[in-house]
């Protein structure tokens, strides 16, 4: 069975210092046998949203490439759960968002996928003790559902903020995903009381596998946000497997998509469903 792992991220404006304990980590898991690895959303660069834009690179840019190499030096699959893709604006002028985008990398370091966040996080939690942030201000919205072949299964992707939306999985399941990613940078205020019982949710009701690599702690993106952590590998009966706790690391767990058709026969959701 293959071994999947999560990598768990404190990120900062840094990219450097993101890429230096990305790649480490992403080796550490590697080493530990892991043939799929997940890095959280926001992977490249957690700070200011203005400076976001400015560095925002196309799908090949070079930050970008850095890592399919990194995926294929290693021979894994390598999802980076995020990064500040350029997205330029159709009147000529100087860019005002960038995309969030997943990117996903075969073992031979070329892209198989890319997936751009549908639903951006724009809240206001200072009623309870929460931030304001309105992730739509600067990153602009994807709009394509997106499901792709991997050497441990059909999976599909999706980023954060999508989690609390149902359909999208539903969607991403009536494709054929077995593996649900949730790439994430959840915060701490939200996180305690919803992380955990979403997740488990989103892998009870569509019977697959969920792999959610989450950032952790205080980010220097103008003070606004602190994350959960608690990056989660959740089987398809909905049950964690395995999980992160404080600090940057790693969570490994073999999976078995054999379990995923167990599930579905026993109880055979799409057969009794009504819409």
């Amino acid at each position: 069975m293959p071994i999947v792992a999560c990598v768990q991220l404190n990120g900062s404006s840094n990219i450097e210092r993101n890429l230096s304990v990305t790649e480490n980590l992403v080796r550490r898991a590697a080493a530990a046998g892991a043939q799929f690895v997940a890095t959280p959303e926001a992977t490249t660069y957690l700070g200011p949203h203005d400076k976001k834009v400015q560095l925002a690179e196309e799908l090949d840019g070079p930050t970008h490439e850095r890592l399919g190499q990194l995926a294929a030096e290693l021979g894994i699959t390598l999802l980076v759960g995020s990064v500040a893709e350029h997205c330029p604006p159709a009147d000529g002028t100087p860019p005002q968002k960038a995309w969030n985008t997943s990117l996903l990398f075969g073992p031979d370091g070329k892209r198989i996928a890319h997936y751009r966040k549908m639903h951006l996080f724009d809240v206001d939690l200072t009623a309870s003790g929460g931030v304001r942030f309105f992730e739509s201000d600067r990153t602009a919205r994807g709009h394509d559902v997106v499901v792709a072949d991997t050497p441990i299964g059909r999976m599909g992707l999706s980023i954060c903020f999508d989690l609390r939306f149902p359909e999208v999985y539903r969607q991403l399941c009536h494709e054929g995903a077995q593996v649900l990613c949730v790439p994430s940078a959840f915060t701490l205020h939200t996180g305690k009381d919803h992380w955990h019982v979403l997740l488990r949710a989103r892998a009870i009701e569509n019977q697959c596998w969920v792999i959610a690599p989450g950032q952790w702690g205080a980010h220097d993106d103008d003070g606004l946000r602190r994350s959960y952590g608690h990056s989660l590998i959740i089987d398809p009966w909905g049950t964690v497997v395995a999980e992160c706790g404080d600090g940057e690391g790693i969570c490994l767990a073999e999976i078995d998509l054999d379990r995923c058709a167990q599930i579905r026969s026993q109880i055979p959701m799409d057969a009794n469903r009504r819409l």
